[in-house]
């Protein structure tokens, strides 16, 4: 009998890794950027630039075909794409993504209430009108938790603001490429504020000097976006937990199966 509770409890041990990775798979329940996924800027209108700003990711502008300030404004990990039509797909993707983004169904309302000072769990969050950053925002979840901010017109941030994603599992400060930010008309990020997330905004987006996205994007539908010695998304790679794909999920589950199934025959010998 203490044999056979042995085994068992060594199976248990097998079957752990199996939970944790699924404690980890990022659901389907998401905003799906598409082809505007490896834009750090992208606008609708015009991009300009001043200052030593550094993108990370392609930078694009469609159907307008003004880029300036590139340089002194570098862009790594990527290419600038202006008014072609890598730049107008990437567009319809963030058509796509933005109206996906308001069409989810919110799980709280924060209408005229400050962003500063709050800690939010997973979710999507309402706003009627306008949204305001004083302080901090703290986000708390497990990687690839999605937050999502639909905010009917405006978004602001006062000088040195500041997103911060908490890891749930750990308690420790991280990056996480699930965030977005639906904003009704256009966006302001405060002098050196650091924000997290992808602002997929319908007119134009600013960043004022300083200011910065660790993971995340600046995403404007029909406007201008307006850059000011900032830097955009440097902050995801390597910082967030690697996702098995659903075939890797498999195949690790069969595997567990065999080796539960051999265990059990052993116990039966």
């Amino acid at each position: 009998m203490e044999s056979r509770n042995i085994r068992w409890l060594a199976l248990s041990f097998l079957l752990l890794p199996l939970l944790v990775v699924s404690a980890f798979a990022k659901s389907d329940d998401s905003v799906h950027l598409g082809a505007a996924g490896s834009y750090a800027v992208l606008a609708g209108s015009t991009v300009t630039n001043t200052g030593s700003s550094v993108l990370s990711g392609n930078l694009g502008v469609w159907p307008g075909t003004a880029v300036t300030g590139f340089p002194p404004g570098i862009v790594t990990k990527g290419t600038i794409h202006a008014g072609d039509a890598a730049a107008a797909q990437a567009q319809s993707a963030l058509t796509a993504a933005y109206n996906e983004a308001m069409g989810l169904s919110p799980t709280g309302t924060l209408t005229g209430q400050n962003l500063g000072g709050m800690t939010l769990t997973s979710g999507v969050y309402f706003f009627a009108s306008s949204a305001q950053l004083t302080g901090t925002l703290t986000l708390e979840g497990t990687p690839n938790s999605l937050f999502v901010f639909q905010i009917g017109s405006t978004l602001t941030t006062a000088s040195s603001s500041s997103v911060i994603f908490i890891n749930s599992l750990t308690g420790k400060p991280m990056n996480d490429p699930n965030i977005f930010w639906q904003v009704g008309s256009s966006a302001t990020l405060g002098t050196t504020t650091t924000f997290e997330g992808n602002i997929l905004a319908l007119t134009s987006i600013t960043l004022n000097t300083g200011a910065s996205i660790g993971c995340g994007s600046a995403l404007a539908r029909n406007g201008a976006v307006t850059l000011d010695s900032n830097v955009i998304g440097g902050g995801c790679g390597g910082s967030t937990t690697t996702v098995p794909e659903p075939g890797t999920l498999g195949l690790l589950g069969t595997g567990l199966a065999i080796l539960a199934g051999a265990a059990r025959r052993k116990m039966h010998i």
